[in-house]
C-alpha cells in the first residue's frame, strides 16, 4: 500500500511487516491444520507495482503450506492490466497460489466449493455475489468469496455493486452457501446475525479509522457447525491519542507517557492536543515532539482536531536575555497572541520560532 507518511527506514520496516504478516498466516494455516486460506480481493494496492514488490510477495505466499486462492478486488480487479495477468507474476505464481479469475463454483476439497466472485473492472455494473449465488441449489459445502461493500453495513456506501444481505441470508437459510468471506471493509467485522457473514479485515492496519484490523480468521465449518476464530497476525498500528495539558504536571506526564508507548518503532501516532501553554512550556513540548518522531515510525499533531493556546506570560520574556528590536519584538508578539483574532495564531508562531531561536543561541 502506500505510505506518503512515512519516512526512512520507516517505509522498509512497513514494507517488511506486511510480507511477515502473509508469512504468519502460513504459520498459522499449518498449525491450524486448515485445508486452504483465502484473500478476499485487494491483494495488492493496484495492478501497477514494481516487480521486485510482486516477486517478494509471490515468494512470501509460496512459502504458505496449503492452497492459497486469491480473489481480485477493486483495487486488482482481473482486467486487461491486471497484475495477476502480467509478466512477472505469471512466471513467478507459486503452485499453490490460484488466482480466482473467474466468476462461478471451484472445488477446492471433497465436497467443498469456493463460489468466486472476482472483479472484472474497477467498477461492476451488478452485486457480482448475488450474480455467482443465483441459480445455486443445495449440494455441497459451499463458501461464497466476495468484495466490497454490504449494503447493511455501509448506509453511506450506493452503487449498483453494493452486496445486498437479504439475499444472502436467504441463500444461507436455504443451504445453499454455508459461509459468506468478504474483503474491502479494514476492520474485522460480523455482518447481519447469521454469524456467517464475515468481513477479515486487513492482516495489517492501514488507518486510524479502521476499528479492528491486524487479523485473520479461522473457519471450522459443516453444514450444521461453524466457528470463526480471530488471530492477530498484524504488528503494526495506528494510534490516535488525545491529552490535554492543562494543569500542574500536565506536561510533564504527557513526555513520560511518549516514552512508554510500546512498539514505538511501528507506530503511528496522531496526537490531538488540548491546553493552554506559556512559550517555555511549548519549547518543551515541541522538543518532545521532535525527540518523539525519531523513534515513532511517524508522528503527527492534528492541530485541526486538537485546541492548543499558547498564551505567553511574565516569566518568558524573563527566561530570555534579549534586548533593544528583538525585546521590543517579542513583547508586540506577546500583545497580539493575548489579543486574539486572526493575528493571534500567527503572533503564537512567530513567538515560538523567536523563542527556540533565542534559547539556541544562549
Amino acid at each position: 500500500m502506500k505510505r506518503v507518511f512515512l519516512e526512512g527506514d520507516s517505509q522498509t520496516l512497513f514494507s517488511e511487516a506486511r510480507l511477515d504478516a502473509v508469512r504468519r498466516i502460513g504459520a498459522l494455516a499449518r498449525d491450524q491444520d486448515c485445508a486452504f486460506a483465502v484473500v478476499c480481493g485487494d491483494v495488492f494496492e493496484s495492478n501497477r507495482l514494481e516487480k521486485d514488490v510482486i516477486r517478494k510477495a509471490l515468494d512470501a505466499m509460496g512459502a504458505i503450506p496449503v492452497p492459497l486462492y486469491l480473489l481480485p478486488g477493486n483495487h486488482d480487479p482481473i482486467d486487461a492490466a491486471s497484475i495477476y495477468r502480467s509478466r512477472v507474476f505469471l512466471e513467478h505464481q507459486p503452485k499453490n497460489v490460484v488466482v480466482l479469475v473467474e466468476p462461478g463454483r471451484r472445488e477446492v476439497a471433497p465436497g467443498v466449493e469456493l463460489v468466486a466472485a472476482p472483479w472484472p473492472t474497477k467498477s461492476p455494473s451488478e452485486d457480482l455475489v448475488a450474480a455467482v449465488v443465483e441459480g445455486l441449489t443445495p449440494s455441497l459445502l459451499r463458501i461464497v468469496v466476495g468484495h466490497g461493500a454490504v449494503d447493511t453495513a455501509n448506509l453511506d456506501a450506493h452503487g449498483p455493486a453494493l452486496i445486498h444481505l437479504a439475499d444472502l441470508e436467504a441463500a444461507l437459510g436455504a443451504g445453499v452457501i454455508h459461509y459468506v468471506a468478504l474483503g474491502d471493509r479494514h476492520s474485522l467485522t460480523s455482518v447481519g446475525d447469521s454469524g456467517r457473514v464475515w468481513y477479515a479485515g486487513t492482516p495489517e492496519p492501514t488507518a486510524f479509522d479502521e476499528i479492528d484490523p491486524g487479523k485473520v480468521l479461522v473457519v471450522e465449518l459443516d453444514n450444521d457447525h461453524i466457528a470463526v476464530d480471530p488471530h492477530v497476525v498484524g504488528t503494526w498500528r495506528f494510534l490516535l491519542a488525545e491529552h490535554s495539558l492543562d494543569g500542574p504536571g500536565a506536561l510533564d506526564d504527557f513526555k513520560a507517557w511518549l516514552t512508554h508507548v510500546d512498539s514505538r518503532r511501528r507506530t503511528v501516532l496522531r496526537l490531538r492536543l488540548k491546553g493552554t501553554l506559556t512559550l517555555r512550556e511549548r519549547a518543551e513540548l515541541d522538543e518532545a515532539l521532535d525527540e518523539a518522531r525519531d523513534v515513532f515510525a511517524a508522528l503527527e499533531v492534528d492541530e485541526a482536531g486538537g485546541d492548543l493556546a499558547l498564551v505567553p506570560d511574565a516569566t518568558d520574556a524573563g527566561d530570555l536575555d534579549l534586548t533593544g528590536f528583538a525585546r521590543t519584538t517579542l513583547e508586540n508578539l506577546q500583545e497580539r497572541a493575548r489579543a486574539g483574532g486572526t493575528e493571534a495564531q500567527d503572533a503564537q508562531g512567530a513567538l515560538r520560532l523567536l523563542y527556540r531561536l533565542a534559547r539556541e543561541a544562549e
